[in-house]
């Protein structure tokens, strides 16, 4: 089982944190590169979809998942 390591990414002028499995975040460095988009700007993206009672990893994590089962851009 992948450990969660905590990562840091600028968005919005501000730096915020999520903790992911290094599979999860591999699969978020592919998803911006296959939509054109630096690492922030979707984390910004997806942070700005998410519910506020969702956390940035969660929210993450859903993504990807998403991801995977659709082939596309996720909720």
């Amino acid at each position: 089982m992948a450990a969660v390591e905590k990562r840091s990414v600028t968005i919005r002028g501000h730096r915020t944190s999520f903790s992911l499995e290094q599979p999860f975040y591999d699969d978020l460095i592919a998803i911006a590169a296959q939509r054109s988009l630096s690492l922030a700007a979707l984390v910004a993206e997806i942070d700005d979809t998410r519910t506020r009672d969702a956390n940035l990893s969660s929210a993450l994590r859903l993504y990807v998942l998403a991801w995977a089962k659709g082939g596309a851009a996720a909720p």
